[in-house]
């Protein structure tokens, strides 16, 4: 049995863990969490205009907006260049730049806009990655994406890495490939959602200055865990690809 499959049975269980009430949609037979869905959507839209913005009517030495869009490409392609190295991180650009800049986006709409305003029959908006579902998706995402750098360069050899030096180790390096996923999962659910229910309890027993600093600290905190995110699956693929 090939590692991916063993541990995709096990985070299809943790995805139906939940934490609170939901506004379901039903969708072809399936429940999804539809304040999630919005989120999500929403954050889309706003890194799709962005981009327009920064793209449209783009001069040859930059400025304004898009000389903030380039930094912002260059601060992704660092992470990148970083950890895969000068032959192999410009095709992993575009995936690792999607992966910070989405969790960027969703921590961010968490903190700072304030999605309680809006009533929904059931649940609230919030961050998309408060729900232990999008976080495994982007988990899941990232261990198909070292899979498949390790075997687009190797070929079933990528196999060997679980023998060696010795079979010993074969169940050790099985139970690396399961962790790994399940704590880049967990690290940024966690994270987000204490966040968030740190500065309900505080806003609801005191509303007024208190909160402030807290939702500074969630911000960069925020940031930090698209970076750690992002940077971890550089690192995965990187390994892969040894």
């Amino acid at each position: 049995m090939y590692p991916e499959i063993f541990y995709s049975n096990t985070f299809t269980l943790l995805a139906e863990a939940e934490v609170g009430k939901h506004f379901y949609w039903n969708i072809a037979g399936f429940l999804v969490h539809g304040q999630v869905l919005l989120v999500i959507w929403f954050v889309i839209l706003i890194l799709f205009v962005l981009s327009v913005l920064g793209t449209s009517n783009a001069d040859r030495i930059p400025h304004g907006f898009q000389n903030f869009m380039e930094s912002v490409v260059d601060f992704v392609t660092d992470i990148a260049r970083d950890q895969l190295g000068e032959s192999f991180y410009k095709e992993w650009i575009p995936f690792i730049g999607t992966l910070f800049l989405f969790i960027f986006g969703c921590n961010w709409a968490g903190a700072v806009i304030p999605w309680k305003l809006i009533e929904l029959p059931e649940g609230e908006l919030a961050a998309p990655t408060n729900d232990i579902n999008t976080t495994v998706a982007l988990a899941l995402l990232t261990s198909f994406s070292y899979f498949y750098a390790g075997f687009s360069k190797k070929g079933l050899g990528y196999f060997k890495r679980y023998v060696s030096p010795i079979p010993l180790l074969l169940p050790i390096n099985i139970l690396e490939d399961f962790t790994k996923p399940l704590s880049l999962s967990f690290r940024l659910f966690g994270n987000v959602l204490a966040d968030e229910l740190t500065v309900t309890v505080l806003t609801s027993l005191v509303p007024l200055v208190i909160p402030l600093p807290i939702m500074l600290l969630g911000i960069f905190a925020g940031s930090v865990q698209a970076l750690i995110f992002s940077t971890l699956a550089a690192a995965y693929i990187a390994e892969a690809l040894e």
